[in-house]
Parts: C-alpha cells; structure tokens; sequence
C-alpha cells in the first residue's frame, strides 16, 4: 500500500491575482507550478502547518481563510492529499528560497500553467469562481 501523504497549499490572493509557485529542477515533479505549502507535521492543524510553511518557504506571513478543497492524488511516490485554502499576504512580499520561481497569474489565466496534478482540481475550483 502506498504512502498517504497530507499537505496544504495556499491559494494566495491579492485583489484578482493569485501568487504561482514554479518548483525547482531538484525537486519532485520539477518545474511543475503549485499553490505553496507543504507537509502537515505530526500533532499539527491543516491552518498551523500552511503558516509554518509559508514562513519557511517564502519567509511571510499568511491570513488564512477559507478551505477550497481537498483533493487526493496517486504519484509513483505515494498519495498525496491536498488541503488549499484561500489566503491574504499579511505585510511581508514573499522571497524565494525553495522554489525556481513565483509569480502573480489572474484567475482566469491559471490554466496557462503546467500544474502539478494534484493542484489542478482547485485550479478549476478558482477558475470556475472567476467566472461568476
């Protein structure tokens, strides 16, 4: 049986435009886009772990908001399940420090991107949103 390995993601808004994080060529599924995040520690909440990760990864702060969904994906490595949550920036600009790149993508042009596949559900999720 393979390993089920819970992660979050944050969904990272300013007004229409939500922050892309690229990974990098030495991580798994590499150059791939995702909403930053990571494992969820033992003893740990879905909202104390996205903070912890975006503090590490990205050195700021998020206000994290409303869960978007759960989605569970089978990679040759294990099953991920993936928590996204909606989030605001507090005042710090994130910082690389793990990942190749990010940038700021409108809603509706998520899709332009080579997403992770288990970050594709809350793209069309967000997509879908954008068209209200």
């Amino acid at each position: 049986m393979k390993k089920q390995i819970e992660v979050v993601g944050a969904v990272i808004f300013s007004e229409n435009s939500i922050l892309c994080a690229q990974r990098s060529e030495k991580m798994s599924l590499p150059l791939m886009w995702e909403f930053p995040g990571g494992k969820i520690e033992k003893n740990e909440t879905d909202i104390e772990a996205l903070k912890r990760e975006i503090k590490e990864e990205m050195l700021c702060d998020v206000e994290v908001g409303e869960k978007i969904t759960t989605t569970k994906y089978e990679y040759d490595f294990g099953i991920v399940n993936l928590h996204t949550y909606k989030c605001q920036l507090k005042e710090q600009i994130p910082t690389l420090t793990e990942h190749k790149s990010i940038i700021w993508v409108k809603s509706q042009e998520l899709d332009q991107l080579e997403w992770a596949p288990a970050d594709i559900p809350t793209v069309k999720i967000i997509m879908d949103e954008a068209k209200i």
